[in-house]
């Protein structure tokens, strides 16, 4: 079994070595900008794991597994033009060094070109390949915008959250797991398995997110603590809060949600006090929990040697297990 280290590494490789039009060069440099920006390269190393682990050739994985990180890629461009971010991975986003329209079109040729990639698989797997990735990458775009629109609503539901978190974050993380299993031999009902292992596992990782942007240490949490309850972000946090508040509690939530000019410090204490008196960081815990025994379960159910599943074990307990 390769580490999950070296496939990241030769993911990051693969992506600096992709021979990419030189013309217009307005069109393809953002595109070699944001790909040279970084990052774990998670998600298409899970695929070349997922082929390592049922016994495949993983250079024969390669192709796809830089597809997804393309396809990645490509959906932070658009995020970041629809979210006016200013930088990503502390650098100068894509639309705000070259404009909008470049983005734009730039991250449609991203699209292209992660379906040229993933077209490299051998003739037998195409379509089961591409019909897996045409069902993630609708996925990630319904979770995109479910996402937005929960912006706008003032009822969202837990079991709502939970199905936009599904999307935009874990069905990328179970589909590229699914195929780099089929690329490895995977029977189909082993590769279902570790795709809800994957889904599972995503959905446990964001609402261990969402409990550390509250409780965790700024220091080792790698970004400002609390910056979801000052920009209003529907976490599982916040739905669950306005779900138990009642009375004084609920009319303070929802005083400091719509007041528009506040102390950043003194929101952040008054909100996370609000959650303490509910025990809300029990209530998200448990439901990360929750999602974690069924990625578990999930990984128990594999017809796989007890070692690789220990591997999978080994991993999942790693994403999980956060200091804060």
């Amino acid at each position: 079994m390769n580490k999950l280290q070296d496939l990241q590494l030769r993911i990051s490789d693969a992506v600096d070595k992709l021979n990419l039009p030189e013309s217009p060069d307005t069109l393809y440099e953002p595109v070699s900008y944001i790909l040279s920006l970084g990052g774990k390269r998670m998600r298409p190393a899970l695929l070349l794991m997922a082929c390592d682990l049922f016994g495949g050739d993983v250079e024969a994985a390669m192709a796809p597994a830089v597809a997804i990180e393309v396809f990645h890629n490509f959906t932070l461009m658009h995020d970041d033009i629809m979210d006016k971010a200013p930088l990503r991975r502390g650098k100068t986003t894509v639309h705000e060094r070259w404009g909008h329209n470049a983005g734009i079109l730039s991250g449609d040729a991203m699209l292209v070109l992660s379906y040229e990639l993933m077209m490299q698989v051998e003739d037998g797997l195409l379509r089961t390949v591409l019909d897996i990735f045409n069902k993630t990458a609708l996925g990630v775009c319904e979770g995109q915008q479910l996402d937005m629109d929960f912006e706008q609503l003032g009822d969202v539901g837990i079991d709502e959250y939970l199905e936009m978190i599904r999307l935009k974050t874990s069905v990328l993380l179970g589909g590229a797991l699914k195929i780099g299993a089929l690329i490895g031999g995977a029977e189909m009902k082993d590769a279902e398995l570790l795709n809800h292992f994957g889904e599972y596992l995503g959905i446990a990782f964001q609402l261990q997110d969402d409990i550390l942007d509250v409780y965790g240490d700024p220091d080792k949490f790698g970004k400002q603590v609390g910056g979801d309850i000052l920009s209003n972000k529907k976490t599982y946090l916040l739905i669950k809060a306005l779900e138990l508040a009642d009375g004084s509690q609920k009319d303070e939530l929802e005083h400091w949600i719509a007041f528009k000019e506040f102390d950043n410090n003194q929101k952040v204490a008054a909100v996370t006090q609000i959650y303490d008196s509910l025990g809300i960081r029990q209530h998200a815990e448990q439901a990360m929990e929750t999602y974690a025994d069924k990625a578990f379960a999930a990984l128990d159910a594999l017809n796989l040697p007890e070692e690789h599943k220990q591997y999978l074990r080994n991993f999942a307990d790693g994403l999980l297990v956060r200091e804060n």
